[in-house]
């Protein structure tokens, strides 16, 4: 039922029109009524009021300004005045102020039903243009998320049509974007002034690009170990890049981090930056290629053979003639030589020349008993060399950690440190610390600021010498690892 509230200092006039319209008829109930403009506002305010009768000339506030205020708040209630006096500036004053419809004393009866119905009808027509709109709306947001995956996957052609969807005048703003790939619950972050996010499904993964409105990134770090602190959720960052054009970097690196974060650890933020990358490798390769890669940096013998039946499966698909497949397969095995140089070894010194080999095969089914053999040793040298280097690495990182963990230290400084591919690094660390680079970090940063607080120390001291650029960030980090804020532990343990 539509809400009608009747103002008017008459009580004869009040009256009247709560009982002898029938408003069931209209869907409509009178849910109050007042004598003052004081009262009739205070109403408006309990009541919320859809549709509003209002006698122009009233004790306190008078009717125009009481509509004033009413339309100002909620501009969508429907206002009907009448006055008893005939002035062409009341009339003008009123529909200006958007009234729907003016009658002038005496009321009768049908002059009621007839605004009632002009209510009923421009109620109607609103809905109708909130439905419409609202489906424009939805349209436009589905056409954006399509637009922004087609740049995603470096479809040039489409960015005309994305800036109509995005808006051009917000399309011009932007200084940067970043991908985020995710696995668990929905996102929680919504637009702001410093970015405005668009959520996309590319058929497997559910991602988040923002698009960066601002140059302090604060805010958008500060949300996704928001998230990460109250959701089951793993997060996988691509890189920020000023350039539109480079979104397709942005959104393969969030995929390799969310590949990575998820064999590393089960949930939480990886960045790209904290699982490295090798500059030799190609970034543009095959789904199943970078899978087969995945396996072999992992140490995963049965992953890789699976996944070495499903590119060989792909390959197929593809009905290639025999030279191509020859370059696909030698194109595979050269792309695992530099996996297992990040270990530190190097085939090529062995004197082994897999180009000549392959030559010499004359069948696919010889072609690809040769890659499965290749792959099968490569990743034995591997898991080989783990199990050589794997403790000294790892402590000497540590001792590396320890000693500088109160400066900006990345993963690539680290694995520089002890001369090992960061990708390789990121690995080994996780298998032999049972935690990941950067919860090591974490750790070891949080138990000193844990010590330097029991001291009497200053938060904001004790921040920047853990390592941290802001308060908040040291903060929201601290009570996540600790239970509670750095005030308050201190304020305990002091």
């Amino acid at each position: 039922m539509l809400k009608v509230a009747i103002y008017d200092d008459e009580f004869i006039v009040i009256e009247g029109l709560r009982k002898m319209v029938d408003w069931s008829k209209y869907g409509m109930e009178v849910v109050g009524t007042a004598k003052d403009g004081n009262s009739a506002l205070e109403l408006f305010y309990t009541e919320r009021p859809d549709i509003i009768f209002t006698d122009i000339r009233m004790p306190g506030i008078d009717g125009l300004e009481l509509v004033s205020k009413i339309l100002k708040e909620a501009p969508e209630t429907k206002c009907i005045v009448f006055s008893g006096f005939n002035e062409f500036e009341y009339v003008k004053k009123a529909l200006k102020l958007g009234v729907l419809d003016y009658m002038q004393k005496p009321i009768t009866i049908p002059m009621i039903e007839e605004a009632l119905q002009k209510i009923v009808f421009q109620i109607k027509k609103d809905k109708e243009v909130t439905e419409l709109r609202s489906r424009w709306d939805e349209n436009r947001q589905e056409l954006l998320e399509k637009a922004t995956l087609e740049l995603m996957l470096g479809n040039k052609e489409i960015e005309a049509k994305w800036r109509e969807c995005f808006g051009e005048g917000e399309a011009g703003q932007i200084i940067g974007t970043t991908v985020i790939a995710y696995s668990g619950k929905s996102f929680p972050i919504d637009n702001n002034d410093d970015y405005k996010v668009v959520p996309v499904w590319n058929g497997s993964t559910h991602l988040l690009v923002f698009f960066h409105l601002k140059e302090k990134l604060e805010l958008f770090s500060n949300q996704l170990i928001i998230w990460t602190e109250h959701e089951e959720v793993t997060i996988g960052s691509g890189q920020t890049y000023e350039r539109l054009t480079d979104l397709t970097k942005s959104y393969r690196e969030a995929l390799h981090a969310l590949r990575y974060g998820r064999f590393l650890d089960s949930k939480g933020w990886t960045r790209f930056e904290d699982v490295g990358t090798n500059d030799k490798i190609p970034e543009n390769l095959s789904a199943q290629e970078e899978a087969v890669l995945f396996y072999m940096r992992t140490g995963d013998k049965e992953g890789l053979l699976d996944q070495l039946t499903k590119y060989i499966q792909w390959i197929d698909l593809k009905k290639l003639n025999p030279d191509i497949i020859e370059s696909e397969l030698l194109k595979l095995v050269y792309l695992g030589f530099e996996v297992v140089k990040e270990t530190g070894e190097d085939i090529k010194q062995l004197g082994y020349y897999p180009q000549k080999e392959i030559r010499e095969l004359t069948t696919k089914d010889e072609m690809t008993e040769w890659l499965f053999r290749q792959m099968e040793m490569m990743i034995d040298l591997i898991n080989g060399s783990k199990k050589t280097n794997k403790h000294k690495a790892v402590e000497k990182a540590k001792k590396y950690i320890e000693s500088h963990y109160n400066q900006d230290i990345t993963l690539q400084e680290v694995a520089m440190v002890v001369d090992m591919n960061p990708n390789y690094f990121s690995l080994l660390f996780k298998e032999e610390i049972g935690l990941t680079y950067i919860k090591y970090l974490t750790k070891y940063r949080m138990e000193q600021a844990k010590i330097m607080l029991k001291e009497g120390r200053k938060i904001s001291d004790v921040s920047e010498e853990v390592g941290y650029l802001t308060y908040r960030h040291f903060s929201e980090v601290f009570k996540k690892y600790t239970g509670m804020a750095p005030k308050q532990y201190k304020i305990q343990n002091g």
